[in-house]
């Protein structure tokens, strides 16, 4: 996008932003892009579950608004994602220059808002590391994982964080995308002096989707001069990508090398009770109605793989239970995601919940069922508890008697400890994600 468009589309989403409700705002506006611009006409690409909605509920609201912030009168145009100006058109939005070759910083990615577990620590206390003392330490930083995990996140709180506090030092934030783009057209319009300047002469390069870099000759080669040029002045990089350097094979060895020459940090999906202090964060900060804890667990247990889905699925709920005019109660979270994700529940017995515990926690499987009260033997059990409730559909008087015959109340004591224990003590989180990962994904 360029810098015109990015500042229109801006100066729009502002205005709407202040005149409506901020949950509205996230499921129909936030999804948009200003992806062209004529005299009179704004192009505005829409994904196709929400360019209806839109067209019939927004369109004139969306009018209004440009208008508005141009000062003249304007159409607005909802167009597909994959929908592109003419070649001619094209050609004439070449002419800008380089201005484009930076993104703007999200304010709302902060540290603040980042929910930190055992999955994401060690990512979070790096890039809070290298926003507080840029060059300084983890230098470079290398942040991968899955999408939706909260690689974007931090890469923009490292870059506000310093805007706000890094007394006056200068930080580039750029997709892959964009920087290969960038660089293409520089070449073609002579402007590789005023490329090389705006990403060699920041203070901080924030560099996100470095993977799309592979496979593309020369744009890999500047990346390598570029990347050489800050990193031997003291200046500070951080990339994020969907895998690790050493797994990057289409790249280039010298860029493989370099990427993992300071500190690699992974992110792994987050365990249940991360999910559930994420939702509870997105639904504080949202200032959404009061929402049943229990319904915050059904949708943390349907969403077990992406921040960005788990966030979306509360909206989706909140939004959905609004429109019925119904409470989000737990039963309407589990009729609208049980057909859009698949529950990692009812996938094992209480007999191998058992059998995984013991073995992971090196105690034998009778003495779970035992009235054997040992410390060690009477935690095992809890944790075996706590994983019966989490992933299966026994009633709680059926995991009591599975377990000895002990009563409903045993298991709901057993599941509060663990769940308190799981957010204080990172060897018990460890374990219960193993023995998770082990029930749902094999069975066993």
């Amino acid at each position: 996008m360029s810098r015109e468009l990015e500042t229109t589309w801006d100066d729009v989403r502002e205005d709407l932003r202040g005149a409506m409700p901020d949950l509205s705002f996230q499921l129909w506006i936030e999804p948009l892009r200003l992806v062209w611009r004529e005299v009179n006409a704004l192009y505005v690409s829409a994904p196709r579950h929400v360019r209806t909605f839109v067209e019939e509920r927004y369109l004139e609201v969306l009018r209004r608004s440009a208008s508005r912030t141009s000062k003249a009168q304007v159409t607005i145009q909802l167009v597909s994602e994959e929908w592109g100006p003419s070649e001619s058109d094209g050609e004439a939005a070449a002419s800008s220059g380089v201005d484009h070759l930076t993104e703007v910083l999200n304010p709302k990615y902060t540290f603040g808002q980042f929910v930190i577990g055992s999955a994401n620590q060690l990512a979070h206390a790096a890039a809070l590391a290298v926003a507080e003392m840029p060059g300084q330490t983890y230098n470079p930083l290398f942040i991968h994982g899955a999408p939706g995990l909260g690689k974007t996140h931090l890469l923009h709180a490292i870059g506000n964080y310093v805007q706000d506090f890094g007394s006056g030092m200068t930080v580039r934030y750029a997709t892959g995308e964009t920087f290969t783009s960038g660089f293409v057209n520089a070449l073609r319009l002579g402007a590789i002096g005023e490329f090389k300047q705006r990403f060699r002469g920041t203070d901080v390069l924030l560099v996100d989707d470095v993977q799309f870099l592979a496979d593309k000759v020369r744009t890999e080669e500047e990346f390598f001069h570029t990347f050489n040029a800050l990193y031997e002045s003291g200046r500070q990089l951080v990339m994020t990508s969907d895998r690790a350097p050493v797994d990057m094979a289409q790249l280039e060895t010298r860029l493989q090398e370099r990427f993992a020459a300071g500190l690699v940090a992974e992110l792994d999906p987050p365990m249940l009770d991360v999910r559930l202090a994420i939702l509870r964060k997105r639904a504080a900060l949202d200032s959404l109605a009061p929402i049943p804890e229990e319904t915050l667990r059904e949708v943390a247990r349907h969403v077990t793989t992406s921040v960005r889905a788990l966030e979306g699925a509360l909206i989706r709920v909140t939004a959905y239970a609004s429109i019925k005019e119904v409470a989000p109660s737990p039963d309407v979270a589990r009729e609208l995601l049980g057909r859009l994700y698949a529950v990692t529940r009812a996938t094992c017995t209480l007999e191998q919940i058992q059998t995984a515990t013991a073995a992971v926690l090196g105690v034998e499987r009778e003495a779970l069922i035992a009235k054997d009260r040992r410390p060690r033997i009477a935690f095992a059990r809890q944790i075996a508890m706590y994983l019966a409730r989490e992933l299966t559909d026994e009633s709680l008087p059926a995991i009591g008697a599975g377990f000895g015959g002990r009563n409903h109340s045993t298991v709901l004591h057993a599941h509060s400890k663990v769940t308190r224990t799981l957010l204080d003590d990172e060897s018990t989180a460890r374990a219960v994600d193993e023995l998770r990962r082990r029930l749902t994904h094999s069975g066993s």
